[in-house]
């Protein structure tokens, strides 16, 4: 006899029940207002790249790749961030695209790491970049539109934590790796670190220091002026030497956001100029971030941001008995043509079933159209959190939802 399987989710792996979903939902589309309101295009790649795309351009993390052979006996790997997969977009289809060209990408990305509290082998990520301009100003854009993203969430305030890769282009790569650990690590940490990648004591001391007493430069200089003249105060940014990012592909500014009273970074971005070229011979410079969903959402439940939502439905329209049973499906029909968020119940059923079903799903109106209702060409609707009822048209239900609607957002 076949031994029954556990039924679980794979470790890291995650599923989204309506109320988690909603909530997930109500920031995706927040993100992406602000995105479009910026004049960013959405793209989207696939799942499942070559290896050796990714091969070679992560650094340190290439082991948290989720890589096999797939049935042609290739080498494949799940998408693991989406900035280099658009960087082979941007040389793959360079004659179709609008340079400078700005792009979001709101889809999950994959990664063999330890699971713990916001971090997970399967996440969504929301990118946002600017391909084909050199300059800081494009730096800056970018930095500005991760602040507002949080700004437009509702947090009282979030931080930039900027420096510049430029800075660092003397250090060796292992030591950079290192040092972007000193949040998490601390000073003492990050020099153990790199000994323990050959690294003298002297020299992971000499590194630490040459990052400690960093100054801005004129790139740095531009940006925070930037964010000032767009009207950020400066509790929302400062010039921060010991962020260094440890993307190898990191060439140019790079930056970190955290929010006050949060612990850890919600979101990293940096200029990556060679990472086209590298991956196609295409030189096209680009710059943006990656925003940790999870994290972020995280944060906009500790700080109370998130509607108390536990559906999208307005209005569950009810089935009285056979006889109304046609008058119930064409009114469904016309509250869903005129925009408003309709269930309808779908059996016929005790009405007192139904509006514990209502109650239970949090619809805040049920429609109820009896034999009496019929006759008068009316609606019940049933306000369920007074109790109140009136008898409305069509028309008059369309009016007052879309009210309540516009007053509540």
């Amino acid at each position: 006899m076949k031994k029954q399987q556990k039924i679980q989710t794979l470790k890291g792996f995650r599923d989204f029940l309506p109320k988690q979903a909603l909530k997930r939902e109500w920031l995706k589309e927040k993100i992406t207002q602000v995105f479009q309101n910026w004049g960013y295009e959405p793209l989207e790649t696939p799942t499942l790249e070559p290896l050796e795309l990714f091969a070679g351009q992560i650094g340190e993390d290439e082991k948290l790749f989720y890589k096999f052979k797939d049935n042609g006996g290739r080498d494949v790997a799940l998408r693991y961030d989406q900035t280099v997969p658009t960087c082979r977009v941007m040389s793959q289809y360079q004659g179709q695209l609008t340079f400078p060209f700005k792009r979001y990408q709101i889809q999950p990305a994959f990664r063999a790491e330890k699971p713990q509290r916001g971090r997970y082998r399967e996440f969504l990520q929301c990118d946002a970049d600017i391909f084909g301009v050199t300059s800081p100003l494009a730096d800056a854009e970018v930095i500005a539109l991760s602040l507002d993203i949080y700004r437009q969430i509702g947090f009282k305030n979030a931080k930039a934590l900027i420096n510049d890769r430029e800075m660092l282009k003397d250090l060796p790569y292992p030591a950079i790796a290192s040092i972007d650990k000193i949040e998490k690590i601390g000073e003492d940490g990050v020099i153990k670190d790199m000994m323990k990648k050959n690294i003298s004591s002297n020299d992971a001391k000499k590194y630490l220091d040459i990052v400690k007493n960093l100054k801005p430069n004129k790139t740095i200089k531009t940006i925070l002026n930037y964010l000032k003249d767009y009207g950020f105060d400066k509790s929302w940014y400062e010039f921060d030497p010991s962020i260094a990012r440890s993307f190898s592909y990191s060439s140019g500014p790079i930056w970190e956001i955290v929010i006050p009273g949060f612990k850890g970074s919600v979101l990293g971005g940096e200029r990556f100029d060679n990472l086209t070229k590298q991956i196609s011979g295409v030189d096209i410079p680009g710059t943006g971030f990656g925003l940790g969903f999870d994290r972020t959402l995280e944060a906009a439940e500790q700080f109370g941001l998130l509607p108390d939502q536990a559906t999208k439905t307005q209005v569950l329209v009810t089935i009285f008995d056979e006889k109304s049973l046609q008058a119930s499906l064409q009114t469904a029909a016309k509250l869903r043509r005129a925009g408003i968020k309709t269930e309808l119940y779908p059996q016929i059923d005790k009405l007192a079933k139904q509006f514990k079903y209502a109650n239970r799903k949090k619809i805040p109106f049920v429609a109820i159209i009896g034999e009496e209702e019929i006759a008068n060409n009316t609606i019940a609707v049933k306000d369920m959190s007074s109790g109140d009822q009136e008898s409305l048209n069509v028309d008059e239900i369309v009016e007052k939802l879309v009210t309540i609607q516009l007053s509540t957002n």
